[in-house]
């Protein structure tokens, strides 16, 4: 008998695999779902930097987060390298389709030996960064998340692909809106001929999408910011005039040129932007709100139950039984 039990077990040993792969999305259902049910261990910065100083356990645990920062980030830049790799893949395209606003790459000169090279590595870090974009937030809000409520947890994780929408929103808005309007006025100032060269060029073009994106990544900080509770939406429509006016300088930094319509082609978005922010910042703190009502509830509810329960013992006792 002892002789058949690894032939059974080689035997097994396929159909034990089968079920691991079947079940294994259970699995990760059932984990995630208790990931984001998970309740934060509520600690104040004050009485987390005394305990840091006096108790060892916390600087083990401080030790142990930086650990799991180390592996995110690790992941992160993983995620940046495959990313790269596939923009290195298709630079080549890449740069044809950059290039169509000034009638193709024919149009550029180069005039160093290493000029096409460095172009090509710099649109294939700037494809690899918006396709890793996704999953480098992912990286950073598995980080973060052990720290938030459940509901801040869900409302965060469904801002994820919002945010990166919005970084590819913003590089298109750079490169069919602000290129079109842009590169006309600034190739024929004072009648002068232009060569374009490949650096100079395609540095100006990735930068400004580049930064148009990033731009366009402004609603999602500020919601990241109140979920962290470093913003109130009452302080940002307060300051909502002085929000303007910063914008309007911001605008004329990134603006590639220097007339009016091509500034009012960043400012309106970044302001719309910035009203856009405050209503998602009530959003977070009116369901953050709700949230913790719907926690305190059921306890206060509990409490007033328990003390009616010796109320009505005392009424019992004291009423009269009958002959």
């Amino acid at each position: 008998m002892p002789i058949m039990r690894p032939r059974q077990h080689r035997l097994l040993a396929p159909l034990r695999a089968l079920w691991w792969l079947i079940t294994w999305p259970y699995r990760l259902l059932t984990q995630a779902i208790a990931f984001l049910k998970q309740e934060p261990d509520e600690r104040s910065i004050s009485d987390l930097v005394v305990n840091l100083s006096e108790k060892s356990e916390v600087r083990m645990d401080l030790l142990q987060h930086l650990e799991v920062l180390r592996r995110h980030l690790f992941r992160a830049v993983i995620w940046l390298a495959l990313g790269v790799s596939v923009g290195v893949i298709f630079s080549q395209p890449i740069l044809d389709f950059l290039a169509r606003p000034v009638g193709g790459v024919e149009q550029l000169r180069a005039i160093d030996v290493t000029e096409p090279i460095g172009v090509f590595m710099r649109v294939a870090l700037l494809a690899g960064i918006a396709l890793a974009f996704l999953p480098i937030l992912f990286e950073f809000w598995l980080f973060a998340a052990p720290g938030l409520r459940p509901a801040e947890k869900a409302w965060s994780l469904i801002a994820i692909p919002f945010a990166s929408a919005l970084f590819v929103v913003g590089m298109a808005f750079a490169y069919y809106v602000l290129l079109p309007n842009g590169l006309p006025l600034l190739l024929n100032v004072a009648g002068i001929p232009v060569e374009l060269r490949p650096s100079s060029y395609f540095r100006f073009v990735t930068g400004l999408m580049f930064w148009m994106g990033v731009a366009f990544e402004f609603p999602i900080l500020i919601v990241i910011l109140t979920v962290m509770r470093l913003v109130r939406p009452q302080s940002l429509m307060e300051h909502a005039r002085l929000a303007v006016v910063i914008f309007a300088g911001l605008a004329a930094i990134i603006t590639p040129t220097v007339d009016p319509v091509n500034m009012a082609l960043v400012w309106l978005p970044t302001v719309g932007l910035y009203f856009l922010s405050i209503g998602l910042s009530y959003l977070v703190v009116f369901l953050r709100d709700r949230s913790i009502r719907a926690q305190t509830t059921p306890a206060s509810s509990g409490q007033e139950a328990g003390a009616e329960m010796p109320a009505a013992d005392a009424l019992s006792d004291d009423a009269p039984t009958p002959a």
